[in-house]
């Protein structure tokens, strides 16, 4: 799919980025650079050699790094885009090598525990860290899934950092802006609690409903009459285990907190059902439907300026 044209080159043009983690995500952002011809140089390491070389051969990249170090030593940009307990890590490596001006942003779906790993191992990075969640996506895997489109008209949430530097801020928003994305800001907390609502739940939630129905006698059955209600919703629990398992992990006090909230609305439920109690089971299903409605609307509002031609 060839990148939505740029009328005009809303940041500066950039020497070299460096990718860590040539997944659906980081392959996504280094496609997209290239079809933008946003950086001269767009280098990348993985730790699956394969990843980097189907990178190189789909003209995804233009260098294959041997090491985080050799990846980021000359970078102006530093994009980490692996499981998020893996980051901590990552970012000692980075500190160690990366030049004192490179900026530093992730692609991570929980903030909080990033930000406290930096605080932790690499306090005097903390000005040029920007943490940053697209909130875009698939359930593919791989660099093979790259999409150059995949960021535009969806929301990138930046949370920025008392000791963020404004330039290094301006910096990468323009980055996600030339990449097609609407840029929002708020706090790691808003963020990780957001999230745990509107995305690591329902995750979990699709997840947990694909293992249940597996472990039938006749399942084999139920996915082969599965209508499409069943299809749309378990589609998410084909999305990678490691980042998800890691997600939980670094966001579980938030997402613990939904997770209890749904399930006591579930025994409300299921009390309702066993007792026969039609009339409220009814007006518990219509306000939800209610809700649901209005929700599409707001979708629709939110999504109709990007249907006209006067917006790229």
């Amino acid at each position: 799919m060839p990148a939505e044209p740029v009328s005009e080159q809303i940041g500066p043009r950039l020497e070299r980025v460096a990718i860590i983690g040539l997944g659906l995500m980081g392959g996504s952002i280094a496609a997209a650079i290239k079809a933008r011809n946003m950086a001269s140089v767009v280098t990348a390491f993985d730790l699956a050699p394969d990843e980097l070389a189907q990178g190189l051969s789909l003209g995804v990249i233009d260098e294959a790094a041997s090491s985080v170090a050799e990846a980021v030593r000359l970078a102006d940009l530093v994009v980490i885009a692996v499981p998020v307990l893996a980051i901590e890590s990552l970012l000692i490596e980075i500190g160690n090598s990366a030049s004192t001006s490179a900026i530093i942003t992730d692609v991570g779906s929980v903030k909080s525990s990033i930000i406290e790993a930096a605080r932790r191992q690499v306090p005097k990075l903390l000005p040029r860290i920007i943490p940053g969640h697209p909130i875009a996506g698939s359930e593919q895997h791989g660099v093979q899934a790259a999409n150059a489109n995949l960021f535009v008209r969806h929301k990138v949430i930046l949370t920025a950092l008392l000791e963020t530097e404004p330039a290094s801020l301006a910096l990468v928003k323009a980055f996600w802006v030339q990449l097609g994305a609407d840029v929002v800001e708020m706090t790691p907390a808003h963020h990780d609690a957001v999230l745990a609502q509107t995305s690591h739940l329902p995750h979990l939630l699709a997840y947990a409903l694909i293992d249940t129905l597996s472990m039938q006698g006749d399942s084999l059955e139920i996915f082969e009459y599965a209508a499409g209600g069943l299809r749309d919703f378990s589609r998410i629990a084909a999305s990678d285990p490691v980042m998800w398992r890691d997600i939980y992990q670094a966001n579980s006090g938030p997402v613990l907190e939904i997770l209890d909230r749904y399930m006591k609305e579930l025994l409300v439920l299921r009390q309702l059902i066993e007792s026969g109690r039609s009339t409220e089971l009814t007006e518990v299903l219509t306000r939800a439907k209610l809700a649901r409605d209005h929700f599409s609307v707001l979708l629709s509002q939110r999504d109709q300026p990007y249907n006209t031609k006067e917006k790229p």
